[in-house]
């Protein structure tokens, strides 16, 4: 049996990390979540499991395999597997109403919110909210489910319509449009719970602000350069990390525009990195990401 499984998704976007692995020689195997599994067999497919799932999976398959993929890893877990970004993890990532909570609680803002779980009641939560606004699905990905809505009559009419945005567990965010200052949001990576790197990315009116090429508008790629984010920030971010018990993932913030403030908004468990990362940051972090690997495998090896 291999040291490592790598449980993903995306056709695409691990090639990278597949290549860093090879060229250190690690062996590993890559599963996607396919088929079926026994609640009942005891044995996981290696003695450490990396969870590479992305939310906006149910973007590219009408029967995604996100809960089932939060089943699964459990059931690894209990068969004896460490499982790196857990169920636990997957499950903050699968919820923006979970996130945000859990940022407040730390005391950092977050964009004012409401949760709802039926349309009918968006209405009376946009009331207690100043427009602009968006409606957000809780299950998003690559800026999916994002609609923003400047008045009262327009929100209205998209509630008669039936037009908001659809999350695939019925829950909805009706959140403060947040005037990014500069038109650009900050994107913190950790790993180890420790900062990595930092980007900024134009353009935070698009919504979608994924770092990997398959998620950028088709000719019309969205600018990302290397940041160094004020030391609090990176400091907040960490302390996401560590609350979530974030192995690697990245966690958004933005400057509004209005009063300064850092608003926290999003973690991120993925982290497939920026394309292109050498143009972009210098150096690869899909390097340092295998070397937390190779120090976790080796660590429980004694």
């Amino acid at each position: 049996m291999t040291d490592l499984a790598i449980l993903y998704e995306h056709p695409a976007w691990f090639t990278p990390l597949f290549a860093a692995l090879d060229r250190r020689g690690v062996s590993y195997a890559a599963l996607m979540p396919d088929g079926h599994f026994d609640p009942a067999n005891r044995m996981a497919p290696a003695p450490f499991v990396f969870n590479r799932f992305a939310m906006s999976s149910f973007l590219r398959a009408g029967e995604h395999p996100i809960f089932h993929t939060m089943a699964l890893l459990d059931h690894w877990r209990r068969a004896g597997a460490q499982v790196i970004n857990g169920p636990e993890v997957l499950a903050i990532d699968a919820s923006k109403a979970r996130q945000l909570s859990l940022i407040a609680s730390l005391g950092l803002a977050v964009p004012a919110t409401r949760v709802v779980h039926r349309a009918a009641d968006v209405v009376a939560a946009a009331a207690t909210l100043t427009f602009p606004l968006v409606v957000k699905a809780n299950i998003g990905g690559a800026g999916a489910g994002i609609i923003r809505y400047d008045s009262m009559d327009e929100l209205r009419a998209a509630v008669a319509d039936m037009t908001l945005p659809n999350s695939i567990d019925g829950v909805l965010l009706v959140q403060d449009y947040v005037p990014a200052r500069d038109g650009k949001i900050t994107r913190i990576e950790t790993l180890d719970r420790r900062y990595l790197y930092a980007l900024d990315i134009t353009g935070a009116g698009t919504f979608d602000l994924c770092p990997a090429d398959a998620c950028q508008i088709p000719g019309a790629p969205i600018p990302m350069v290397s940041t160094d984010p004020a030391p609090e920030l990176k400091q907040a971010a960490e302390a996401i990390a560590r609350a979530v018990d974030l192995d690697v993932g990245g966690v958004e913030v933005m400057i509004d525009d209005r009063d300064g403030t850092p608003r926290f908004y999003d973690i991120n468990a993925l982290s497939n990195f920026v394309a292109k990362p050498l143009d972009v940051l210098g150096w690869e972090p899909h390097d340092r990401l295998v070397d937390y690997l190779i120090a976790r495998i080796e660590g429980a090896r004694g």
